[in-house]
């Protein structure tokens, strides 16, 4: 089978398209045909090979923890679920023809493969973020860098619990922003003012890592009510680095519900092959993301 792998940590170069042999479901996993994988930051991290303690990699190592596509190996002990079934979930090395997942759903009707691939880990970890900040229904959630796969479920999960949501992106995502539910300003000199304008703030996320920690512990008062994903500094700041993953079947199951109700959409900006993995991650480290970015296999 076709694989993603690299060999040496480093750039977005280092990853190269091999041909590898094809891993099998042990008990309690099962094995997909995948059709799309999700692009996440977490990947170009562990290429780059930042110390992430829940993702200790050995090399050579292959890419990608969140897949769709259609199961074609059950292994031992698995109920609920038999070969043919559409689903979407989280494993590793997804960045393949064939895949191994260790949590999964069945994918929601009216879904695409390339959309489903794009809801795992984004929306874990959005609950997960959600749950630490402590924000609670009637409060202000500001979130810094707004509009990436992560923001948009943030905002639509916070909107869906009553929780109000100021948002900073790019000039060009204000409007996407909006139609999430979110206030919205740019970043950018001035941004702070900008924020204090639109309301109080009562907790803060940093989703994209940009060097606002100093300002989202003035702007909430206090480093308990701030948590980012993004900044590995922010404890010098008393403030909480989050990076280890909670109830993956849990996050899916609620994302089941979200995306059937109506209340989570995540549009993927952008598609690329196996072959075009390298451009991928060069992309999510670009920033300025509208929603998520995928591999379609």
């Amino acid at each position: 089978m076709k694989k993603v792998s690299f060999a040496e940590f480093g750039g977005p170069d280092v990853l190269q398209l091999i041909d590898a042999e094809e891993p099998h479901a042990g008990p309690g996993r099962i094995r997909v045909a995948v059709r799309a994988a999700g692009v996440n930051p977490v990947d170009w991290r562990v290429r780059e090979g930042q110390v992430l303690g829940a993702h200790p990699t050995e090399l050579p190592s292959g890419v990608g923890l969140d897949a769709a596509g259609t199961v074609d190996e059950v292994g031992e002990g698995v109920a609920g679920v038999e070969v043919g079934d559409r689903v979407f979930g989280e494993g590793s090395s997804t960045y393949a023809e064939f895949a191994v997942l260790g949590a999964w759903a069945r994918m929601p009707e009216g879904l695409t493969f390339e959309e489903a691939a794009g809801y795992p880990s984004v929306v874990e970890t959005a609950l997960r973020v959600v749950r630490e900040v402590g924000v609670r229904p009637g409060q202000m959630l500001l979130v810094s860098g707004a509009s990436g796969g992560v923001g948009s479920a943030v905002l639509q999960i916070a909107r869906d619990r009553g929780i109000g949501v100021i948002g900073t992106a790019g000039a060009a995502n204000q409007e996407y922003l909006r139609g999430l539910g979110a206030l919205a300003t740019t970043y950018g000199e001035g941004w702070v003012e900008r924020v204090r304008g639109l309301g109080r703030v009562d907790a803060a996320l940093d989703l994209a890592g940009s060097g606002v920690i100093r300002e989202l512990v003035e702007l909430t008062g206090s480093p308990e009510r701030v948590v980012t994903i993004a900044d590995l500094g922010a404890p010098e700041f008393g403030v909480r680095f989050s990076g280890v993953a909670g109830s993956v079947p849990a996050a899916l199951a609620t994302a089941v519900d979200l995306i059937s109700r109506g209340r989570l959409h995540i549009p993927v900006e952008k598609s690329y092959s196996l072959a075009d993995a390298a451009a991928a991650h060069a992309d999510s480290q670009a920033g300025h993301t509208r929603g998520r970015r995928v591999l379609v296999v």
